[in-house]
């Protein structure tokens, strides 16, 4: 199953405009407030032309590119965590997913409404962080409350008190109106929190929506964001929904010398399919051969084992070793002969930690 992003942001500042192009999806778009209710989801293609340049050397008989998930998600308004709009029920949606897609409006149009009368991107991220913030203080209170008592007993056992620790410090950083990723919990007690599933421990992006005039050199408006993102840490892309739209509609010929009068490399959205992808710390492998060249998506830090158990359970129960080179190595000399030959195809065992960019070959017994 894919890792996912939820898209969310203010009612009306274009999510479900950038899921549509993103996924080629029927989203709802419209130009009125909570046009979205249920969650619409979409699979994407991650961009990576080192597939295309293996295939080229390999030549196989098929190619299967790697993908992520998006999930639009209804917008929020100021005291959803509190049950306003459809609160409770979106943010539901939003703790299900891997990590958070922001989406700021950053352009002007009196001909598309804003939920809160004027566009001031800084307070709309305000908004949408303190909800999602109160949301999680509200779990975190709850579920302290009960700890608490349990950690105040003589009997109180080692577990109780490293859970009711880990709660402490949530507290105090979400009492600071910082989000739950910033907590300096321990490898000890991290475990004691993932069944909260707090929205602001996930990591954010923030998807500057903009309009044309804005994609290359930015506007007042997204130096803004820009500025508080490197405050909080977080990344921004700019986009432009509208645009990317257009672009999604058109032929790839057609499609390139758009962008190229544009001034643009790649579209927008290929920047925020990365931004993303770099966001839930993935990487890509691949497999290769004369059959097919296949790109798979892991957690940066998986070990050989678990890599090979992304194909199927059997690889990783019955994981013997790995056969490796890296795709650059490839590039450079041709062919997987030519790796062989100057000695750069290994074989790796199970502590062999994958990197971005290897092509590997499993062998396993079950």
């Amino acid at each position: 199953m894919p890792l996912n992003c939820g898209i969310v942001g203010l009612p009306n500042v274009g999510k479900s405009t950038i899921f549509n192009a993103l996924t080629s999806a029927k989203a709802q778009a419209a130009n009125y407030p909570f046009c979205t209710i249920d969650p619409n989801t979409g699979v994407v293609t991650v961009p990576d032309e080192r597939l295309s340049k293996i295939s080229a050397l390999i030549k196989p008989k098929s190619l299967v590119p790697t993908t992520m998930e998006f999930i639009d998600i209804a917008g929020l308004v100021e005291g959803a965590s509190k049950g306003e709009g459809l609160g409770n029920q979106f943010l539901g949606h939003i703790r299900a997913t891997d990590a958070i897609c922001h989406v700021v409006r950053c352009f002007d149009d009196p001909e598309v409404v804003h939920v809160a009368g004027g566009v001031n991107p800084l307070h709309d991220m305000d908004i949408i962080n303190t909800e999602l913030l109160l949301a999680d203080l509200d779990t975190v209170e709850k579920r302290n409350t009960k700890v608490e008592k349990l950690a105040k007993s003589p009997s109180a056992d080692h577990k109780v008190k490293t859970e009711a620790s880990a709660l402490g410090k949530l507290l105090t950083v979400l009492n600071a109106g910082k989000p739950a990723r910033t907590a300096d919990l321990t490898d000890e007690e991290r475990p004691y929190t993932r069944d909260l599933f707090l929205i602001t421990a996930k990591p954010q992006l923030y998807v500057a929506n903009v309009d044309d005039s804005g994609i290359i050199e930015g506007n007042a408006y997204t130096a803004a964001v820009e500025k508080r993102a490197v405050e909080e840490g977080a990344q921004v892309v700019r986009i432009s929904g509208a645009m990317e739209s257009e672009i999604a509609q058109l032929e790839p010929a057609e499609r390139d010398e758009f962008l190229k009068d544009m001034g643009l490399s790649e579209p927008g959205l290929n920047r925020l399919i990365h931004s993303a992808y770099r966001l839930l710390d993935l990487i890509t492998y691949f497999t290769a051969g004369v059959q097919e060249v296949r790109a798979w998506t892991i957690k940066r830090g998986t070990k050989a084992p678990g890599a090979a158990g992304v194909i199927h359970s059997d690889f990783e129960r019955g994981f013997i070793k790995a056969d490796c080179y890296a795709s650059d190595d490839l590039f450079a000399y041709g062919s997987e002969q030519a790796v062989k030959e100057k000695g750069l195809l290994r074989s790796e065992g199970k502590e062999y930690i994958v990197k971005d960019g290897d092509i590997l070959f499993f062998k396993f017994n079950v």
